[in-house]
């Protein structure tokens, strides 16, 4: 029905997205799947998958894929009644999460239907709640009153409003249809259904409560085929109902199951809440579409006993994620707000932890946790394996040159107790340590690189840069100084070294490389004002033949994680690479906002995930970033 054409599903790794995938997967349809859970292993590399937060998914990442059909299944709910702690959940992945995902997409110019997951709970639940058990369920129709029964239910019938209004002004690009789905169960579900099998399975009593209720059961398989047809159909517009039209007690289930479990055990105990009697009436959906599920639990039943009888139940309800340390944190707020952004994309609660050995540092009041780190000097491979495994930390970002030896001196024993480091190996660390030692090895590759000598009379120049050999140095750094004057500014420097001084545009080209060694993305940007080595005005650009010499230079040199690239750019347009800083730079939040995602993509292969479907997407427009203090404050 819908083979070749492009589909976007959120929440495709749920009990329904799982059979929907697998639908639309065999039919030949290109799929993108968002969630919050981590890929399954047995779904092919031909689906796209991005997991995380989809609040936090942008419409470039959208636009890239070029959907025609989104089928909207991402929601959160609890089974009975809900919590106090539920308004919070409700609010950001159902109420929010619908409203952001049509603001993405309303403009899209390759949308043309849009399939959402409703529900019956908006129905008016006087239509179908008793106070004794009833004989006949109630059955619900599409245009009858409503009044939702729980927050769930008022999420639902305000995205189904959002749709009719957005539809009311593209109606000729787009259509959508909204399916408000009864009592599903499934594989590897959380439903009664599974719940109860699970328990029979070990042998435990099952409690039951209020038996004689009536409700619309229909297997996830049915809801997924159902799904299908309204995508597929022409005709089919606005709210359908979809379920069985038949509703089961909850006896028939243990009905079902005692056939399968002959000792089966069951407690019965009183809860105080109606007697529902509910179904769905399905003449508007067969109508339209000739069709209606058909499964029954005397078919169903068996299979989901087989299969976790097979493959036992796999928990993969959202975890909280590994958490993450930065090391010398000092006043770098800008990084740490990258990382924390980056982190919320997960979806799940991801500590941020500062480290740094000044225990007054402004930083630490920007992270979740502090740790007075000792000095590197001081500093035992056992105490940061203890320190984070204590407090879950599986993902290490150092900021500092320093540091960057040690780092990366530790990266294989770190990775080997389950700890990753945002570090270069450590040949890599030290060829962009040592801007000579960089000179040479850009060099003999045949780079554009700057002549870099420790003999000021080996370059011909008439003026000159004089800076330390080792690290950063950028305050100690001597600019457009003649001969006499740069050897005497190198008597102040512990291990100077001379360049030719070249009159261009200063230009930083961020880039980031997987651990497959491959470039994921570069973001060129002109350095408009530097203090102390650092741009406060800073603007991208595109420069691809820049682009290309800077991603050859970081795969030969084996770089990985972010690196920052430093070159000027002379009057003839010819490149003059200085050196590398092989870690993340003080204006480097710049290239995140315009689409490299660097923290996110670590902390992605810091959880094993291969990141491949994880494209770089370029913001639309060239960005200008100023950097400045500013003021925050704390409630205590």
């Amino acid at each position: 029905m819908l083979k070749g054409k492009r589909v976007f599903i959120s929440g495709g790794n749920g009990v329904i997205g799982k059979e929907l995938v697998d639908l639309l997967f065999k039919e030949g349809a290109i799929l993108f799947v968002g969630d919050l859970k981590s890929r399954p292993l047995s779904w092919s590399s031909k689906i796209k998958y991005r997991q995380g937060d989809l609040n936090y998914i942008t419409k470039e990442e959208l636009e890239d894929f070029a959907p025609e059909y989104f089928f909207h299944l991402a929601a959160t709910f609890e089974r009975s009644v809900e919590t106090y702690d539920f308004w919070y959940e409700n609010h950001k992945h159902n109420t929010s999460l619908g409203t952001h995902l049509m603001t993405v997409l309303k403009d899209s110019p390759t949308l043309k239907k849009i399939i959402n997951c409703s529900s019956y709970l908006i129905y008016d639940p006087k239509l179908y709640y008793f106070e004794t058990p009833s004989q006949e369920a109630y059955s619900l129709k599409e245009d009858d009153p409503i009044y939702p029964r729980n927050l769930t239910g008022v999420a639902k019938l305000q995205h189904e409003i959002e749709l009719r209004f957005l539809e009311g002004f593209n109606s000729e690009k787009y259509k959508s249809v909204s399916a408000r789905i009864y009592r599903s169960y499934g594989k590897n579900s959380r439903d009664i259904v599974s719940r109860w099998i699970r328990m029979l399975l070990n042998n435990e009593t099952l409690t039951v409560y209020k038996k004689e209720g009536l409700f619309d059961y229909v297997f996830a398989g049915d809801v997924a085929e159902g799904l299908l047809r309204l995508a597929a159909t022409k005709e089919a517009e606005g709210v359908f109902n979809l379920a069985t039209g038949k509703a089961q007690p909850v006896s028939r289930i243990l009905e079902v199951l005692k056939k399968y479990f002959p000792e089966m055990k069951t407690i019965e105990k009183d809860i105080d809440i109606p007697y529902e009697g509910s179904e769905a009436n399905m003449d508007k959906y067969e109508k339209v579409m000739g069709w209606k599920p058909q499964h029954t639990f005397a078919d169903t039943i068996p299979h989901m006993i087989e299969f976790e009888k097979k493959f036992g139940y796999e928990d993969d309800s959202i975890k909280d994620s590994a958490n993450v340390m930065i090391t010398s944190i000092s006043k770098k707020i800008p990084l740490i707000k990258s990382v924390q952004k980056a982190a919320k994309k997960l979806g799940s609660h991801v500590a941020i932890f500062g480290a740094d050995v000044d225990e007054n540092c402004l930083g630490q009041y920007f992270t979740d946790s502090f740790w007075k780190m000792p000095r590197i000097s001081d500093l035992t491979l056992d105490s940061v394996i203890e320190y984070c495994n204590s407090n879950k930390i599986k993902a290490i970002i150092p900021t500092r040159d320093g540091e960057l030896i040690y780092w990366a001196e530790q990266k294989q024993a770190l990775k080997d107790a389950g700890i990753s480091v945002l570090v270069s190996d450590i040949e890599a660390v030290n060829i962009c340590l040592d801007k000579l030692l960089f000179y040479e090895n850009c060099k003999s590759k045949d780079f554009k690189v700057i002549q870099t000598s420790m003999d000021i009379s080996v370059i011909a120049a008439e003026k000159f840069v004089v800076k330390e050999q080792f690290g950063a140095g950028a305050k100690s750094v001597g600019i457009n100084l003649n001969k006499e004057e740069a050897q005497k500014h190198a008597m102040k420097l512990s291990e100077p070294i001379y360049q030719p001084f070249v009159e261009g545009v200063e230009i930083s080209i961020d880039l980031f490389v997987d651990s497959n060694n491959l470039v994921k993305g570069v973001i060129t940007r002109t350095r408009d004002k530097v203090v102390n080595g650092e741009s406060q005005v800073t603007t991208t650009f595109e420069d691809k033949e820049l682009e290309k010499i800077c991603e050859d230079v970081a795969q030969t040199l084996g770089l990985y994680g972010h690196a920052v690239l430093q070159v000027i750019k002379d009057s003839k347009g010819v490149i003059h690479i200085i050196e590398c800083n092989c870690r993340f730079g003080g204006a480097s939040t710049l290239s995140v906002a315009s689409g490299l995602d660097s923290f996110y993509w670590f902390i992605l292969e810091a959880s094993g995930v291969d990141i491949k479907d994880y494209s770089f997407i370029r913001a639309n427009k060239q960005i200008k970033q100023i950097r400045f203090p500013d003021d925050t404050y704390l409630f205590i």
